[in-house]
């Protein structure tokens, strides 16, 4: 199974924020789309780096609520682990949980293409081992 098997199921869309956007955007375009990071380019095709709530959470407590004025690229990840959708599913997963990370943006032809996260690759493998038992099943009691 490849990454490109996730995000065919989960789709490829991908919320960006501007670098010079406040902590304020950011935690609107988080809440808004209910996701919990968002990778940070200036064209939405190129990755400058990676903003989670974990962050936003991590700083307001080190500086405070004048925080949430400043720009996004003061609390941004700016190395950004990616993959591609020919990555392999198992190899990206131990990436993962090795790195700890949660999102992983993918890259096709170095432009950005979809995020898949830590959740999408444990539900796509739920998933894909339910089909298989189901499967298994069926042919048992035939």
């Amino acid at each position: 199974m490849r990454i490109a098997d996730v995000v065919k199921r989960k789709g490829g869309d991908v919320v960006t924020v501007r670098p010079d956007a406040t902590v304020t955007e950011l935690l609107g375009l988080l809440s808004d789309h209910k996701i919990g990071a968002v990778v940070v380019s200036d064209d939405g095709e190129g990755v400058h780096g990676i903003v989670s709530e974990r962050d936003v959470v991590r700083h307001l407590h080190t500086d405070g609520a004048g925080l949430l004025e400043a720009p996004v690229r003061q609390i941004m990840t700016v190395e950004v682990h990616t993959c591609t959708p020919e990555d392999s599913l198992e190899d990206m997963a131990s990436r993962m949980t090795d790195r700890r990370i949660r999102h992983v943006p993918v890259l096709q032809d170095d432009k950005l293409s979809a995020i898949v996260s830590i959740g999408d690759i444990v539900k796509f493998r739920i998933d894909t081992l339910q089909t298989e038992r189901d499967q298994l099943r069926d042919y048992i009691q035939q």
